[in-house]
């Protein structure tokens, strides 16, 4: 199974796509805001994890910053 996650500031042209797909018979799903910002998330936590410690003072002083 392959997933693709299509954005646009049209809901037109949203909607198209949506009823394409319904055509082709494949699975839609509309995310609300928060999901879509779930996924970011996780997508930022899983690209930024390296495997190696960081230093909590200097971690929080670029924070501050």
């Amino acid at each position: 199974m392959k997933t693709a996650i299509l954005t646009s500031e049209s809901d037109a042209n949203l909607n198209l796509l949506i009823e394409l797909a319904d055509k082709l018979v494949m699975k839609t799903k509309v995310l609300s805001n928060e999901d879509a910002e779930d996924l970011d998330m996780g997508y930022a936590i899983k690209s930024g994890r390296t495997g190696e410690f960081v230093d909590t003072q200097d971690f929080l002083k670029t924070l501050r910053q």
